[in-house]
């Protein structure tokens, strides 16, 4: 089994930012020479936010579902498991058991139309 990574090489291209549609949010997964890097982007208009999968509190995948990471409104990131609430914009945990914890962020921008890592 290969090395579970918390980042990834700059200028990687994920793909074409209409991958993600406008308020919903996408897993990605890179398998790399060091081990395999797991992270999702949430889209908002023309930005991305970029963050590992996994909850500040107890260090799991945030989604039980594929691609499912947002609230049912799209207001915050949210937890499948203990259902920590954090905000897009910073990760910051706003409710839930880890209240002022932060999800770490993916740095991730949009080039030319495109998704890539920062």
């Amino acid at each position: 089994m290969s090395e579970r990574l918390t980042e990834t090489p700059p200028d990687v291209t994920l793909g074409p930012l209409d991958l993600i549609p406008d308020g919903k949010a996408r897993n990605f997964v890179l398998e790399m020479r060091a081990g395999r890097f797991h992270g999702f982007v949430v889209r908002r208009g023309e930005a991305v936010h970029g963050y590992l999968d996994l909850c500040a509190h107890m260090a799991l995948p945030l989604s039980n579902r594929l691609d499912d990471y947002l609230t049912p409104d799209g207001s915050h990131i949210q937890c499948s498991w203990h259902g920590a609430l954090y905000r897009i914009e910073d990760g910051a945990c706003v409710g839930g058991p880890c209240v002022g914890a932060k999800l770490r962020r993916w740095p991730v921008i949009v080039r030319d139309g495109m998704i890539v890592t920062a």
